[in-house]
């Protein structure tokens, strides 16, 4: 197992060294491409690698002409098979971490919760791997309050850091009733204003953790983004009075995340690229939105 998975991490590496050769040969098609529809003479640079060139646009359909990144192989397997999630804690953890982790195994379909324990975290992902899950989540906290959530996609990244804010869980709420109970069912998404490359990719990140729901559901989970901090709400709704009469019902929990990185690898692989990261300027520019408008 440890030699197979060696041998798919250079496999993946070497697709991403790929990558730079690839995005140059496809510019070079584009400009013979737009050269022959406007009827301009071919760029002189290219005039020598024009034969081979055509020959390939040639053989080219919609799914080839594109270079796909990286980024499309670590989701590439993603509509084959429903996400299979571990959700763990950091050590000793406190009696509202446990409560929050527990909420969240219901929020996410698919989900299962392990005692942290002693198990350091390449245990962890090792063990995951070797059991086909796709996703690991570790929530982390400070003082019994949790303050951060890591998302480790497998087998080989990426993995979001986000910090938690102003989190309320079902079991803070003391009136039972009008939470009413949690439901099990497939949830519809909602991604609300994730308008830039990285917010498209923050989007991306978390919607692979949700299967694809029944078109009936009435259970919805809400992520909106607003000044760059991404509200998580949790509904179900009911037509009690017909098809015009909706009543949106909040079940909880609720709480905020606020991205900080993201990096090409699992969370035990200390020399993993980091894709971005937030830096101490960013949170002095008030104009600059870095996931939406």
């Amino acid at each position: 197992m440890l030699r197979r998975n060696i041998r798919l991490r250079r496999e993946y590496i070497y697709r991403k060294s790929l990558e730079g050769k690839e995005r140059l040969l496809y510019e070079k098609k584009r400009k013979i491409k737009e050269a022959l529809e406007e009827g301009k003479p071919i760029p002189t640079e290219l005039r020598n690698e024009e034969a081979a060139l055509r020959q390939e646009i040639d053989l080219e359909d919609e799914n080839t002409a594109i270079p796909k990144t990286h980024i499309d192989d670590e989701y590439a397997n993603a509509s084959e098979k429903d996400p299979k999630i571990l959700l763990t804690t950091s050590r000793n953890p406190s009696g509202p971490l446990t409560q929050f982790v527990k909420e969240l195994k219901f929020v996410f379909p698919n989900a299962q919760r392990m005692n942290r324990g002693g198990q350091v975290i390449s245990e962890i992902i090792e063990t995951c791997r070797a059991h086909d899950f796709t996703d690991v989540v570790l929530v982390h906290e400070h003082r019994g309050v949790p303050d951060g959530i890591i998302i480790s996609h497998l087998p080989f990244g990426p993995t979001a850091y986000f910090g938690l804010l102003n989190v309320v869980t079902r079991h803070d709420i003391k009136d039972r009733k009008a939470i009413g109970t949690m439901p099990e069912a497939y949830p519809h998404l909602i991604l609300n204003n994730f308008s830039t490359k990285l917010g498209q990719r923050t989007a991306n990140i978390l919607k692979h953790l949700f299967p694809v729901p029944k078109p009936d559901t009435k259970r919805i989970i809400t992520f909106a983004n607003q000044s760059d901090y991404v509200s998580f709400r949790h509904h179900i709704y009911e037509k009690r009075g017909g098809p015009k009469s909706i009543e949106l019902k909040e079940i909880g929990p609720r709480f905020e995340l606020r991205l900080y990185q993201i990096k090409l690898g699992t969370m035990d692989q200390s020399e993993a690229q980091t894709e971005w990261v937030i830096r101490p300027y960013m949170n002095t520019s008030k104009k600059q939105k870095i996931l939406g408008d």
